[in-house]
C-alpha cells in the first residue's frame, strides 16, 4: 500500500510541473523583432566590483548595440583591481561610456543593491537597463527587449541569458533555473495581473522604466537583500506595475560562476530569499524530491516492475517521463549541457541541499561572504 501511494504521489508531483513547463515553453518567448524606429533611449547600467578580467568585454558587447540610442554607465564599486582604470580608458575614447565611482558602502546595504541605486540616479535616460558585468549582449538585444517591453506594456522586463556551464556543478545546477521557472510559475497568471506572488526575474538583466522604478522604491527598498532578480519585480508589482519575462537565450550569454565552490556559495548566498525561505523550503523540498528524485529511486527499488501491482507499473513510467521531459525539452531550447539533463535527479538533490545549507546558516546566524564583503544572512 505504501509503495502504491508513494508511486502515485511521485507521478502527480512529476507530471504537474511537466505539463506547466510545456505550456510555459510557448509563452516564454523571444522578444522578437523591434518593428519600430522610435525606441526610447536607454541607460545601460553595469555594477562592477573587481571585474578587470571581463569588464572590457562586457562594455564592448553593449557598444555594438544597434537600433537604439544608449549610454553605458559603469559603477566601480570600490574595486581593488584595475576595473575602474580599464573603464576610464575606454570612456576616454568613446563618449557613450561613463565611469562612476561608488561612495563607501553604507551600513545595512548590500554592495550590488547600493551600486545599482547609485547607477539609477546617475542615468540620463528614462529607461534603465541593469546588466551584470559577466553578461555579454548581442547587437540587437537592447532594441528587441525595449520593443518587447513596449508591446507588453510592462514597467519591467527581465530574462535569463544563456548560461555558459563548463564545470560539473555548473551544468548540474544552473540549468535548473529554467526548470524551476517554467515548471512552477504560471506565466499566464503573471501576465494577467500584478500579484506580487507571481513575480519573477533575473538579476543578470533587467530593463525597467525609471519613473516606475523610483516610485516602487528601487534598490533602496531591498537594500539589505541579495536577490534583486526576484525582489525588484515583486516591489514593482506591489506598486501596481506590470512585469514580464522574455527568453534571452539568443540575445545574451553569461558565465555566472567558474568553479564548484563559486556555484555552491553563489546559489546559497540568496537562497533564503527564494526557494530556501523558511516558509517555502519544506513544501518546495517535498515537491522537488517527490517529483524529480523519487522516480529514479523507486525504479531502482522496485525493479523488476512486473512483480508489483498494475497501478505501480503504470504510474512509475509516467513519473519517470514527467521528471525528465522538461529537461529533455530544455536542452535544445536553452542550449543546455545534455549531461545535466541526464543527471537531472542528482542536480535536483543538490539544489535541495543548497537550500537547506543556506537556511541552516541563516538559523545559525552565520554571515554570507561575497565579493570580499560579509553580510548578515538574508
Amino acid at each position: 500500500m505504501i509503495v502504491t501511494v508513494l508511486t502515485v504521489a511521485s507521478a502527480v508531483c512529476a507530471v504537474v510541473p511537466a505539463l506547466l513547463f510545456c505550456v510555459n515553453l510557448r509563452l516564454y518567448r523571444e522578444p522578437g523583432q523591434t518593428g519600430a524606429a522610435d525606441l526610447p533611449a536607454l541607460s545601460v547600467l553595469i555594477p562592477a566590483r573587481d571585474e578587470e578580467a571581463g569588464i572590457k568585454a562586457a562594455v564592448t558587447s553593449v557598444l555594438k548595440s544597434v537600433g537604439i540610442e544608449f549610454e553605458v554607465v559603469v559603477m566601480d564599486d570600490s574595486s581593488a583591481d584595475r576595473t575602474g582604470e580599464i573603464v576610464a580608458g575606454m570612456a576616454a575614447t568613446d563618449p557613450r561610456i561613463r565611469l562612476e565611482r561608488a561612495s563607501p558602502l553604507p551600513p545595512g546595504w548590500n554592495g550590488k543593491q547600493h551600486a545599482c541605486w547609485l547607477l539609477a540616479h546617475a542615468a540620463r535616460y528614462r529607461t534603465l537597463c541593469f546588466v551584470d558585468a559577466d553578461v555579454r549582449l548581442t547587437p540587437d538585444a537592447l532594441a528587441q527587449i525595449s520593443a518587447f517591453s513596449r508591446r507588453q506594456n510592462a514597467a519591467l522586463v527581465s530574462g535569463f541569458p544563456r548560461q555558459i556551464t563548463e564545470t560539473c556543478l555548473e551544468w548540474l545546477l544552473l540549468p535548473l533555473i529554467h526548470f524551476v521557472l517554467l515548471g512552477f510559475l504560471p506565466i499566464t497568471r503573471m501576465r494577467n495581473d500584478t500579484d506580487p506572488a507571481f513575480a519573477a526575474g533575473c538579476g543578470q538583466f533587467m530593463l525597467v522604466n525609471r519613473d516606475a522604478y523610483f516610485k516602487a522604491g528601487g534598490h533602496a527598498a531591498i537594500r539589505t537583500t541579495m536577490h534583486d532578480g526576484l525582489l525588484l519585480p515583486r516591489m514593482l508589482r506591489s506598486a501596481g506595475y506590470r512585469t514580464d519575462l522574455a527568453d534571452l537565450t539568443k540575445l545574451a550569454t553569461c558565465r555566472m560562476y567558474s568553479s564548484a565552490q563559486q556555484v555552491w556559495h553563489g546559489l546559497a548566498k540568496n537562497a533564503t530569499e527564494g526557494l530556501g525561505a523558511p516558509t517555502r523550503i519544506v513544501p518546495a523540498s517535498f515537491l522537488l524530491a517527490l517529483g524529480q528524485v523519487m522516480p529514479i529511486l523507486l525504479l531502482i527499488w522496485l525493479w523488476p516492475l512486473s512483480a508489483h501491482a498494475a497501478v505501480v507499473r503504470l504510474c512509475l513510467p509516467i513519473a519517470l517521463i514527467g521528471s525528465w521531459l522538461p529537461r529533455a525539452l530544455a536542452v535544445p531550447r536553452f542550449r543546455q549541457d545534455w549531461r545535466g539533463a541526464l543527471l537531472h535527479p542528482v542536480g535536483v538533490f543538490l539544489l535541495i541541499a543548497v537550500q537547506w545549507y543556506a537556511l541552516i546558516k541563516k538559523c545559525a546566524g552565520r554571515s554570507v561572504r561575497w565579493k570580499q564583503r560579509s553580510y548578515a544572512t538574508p
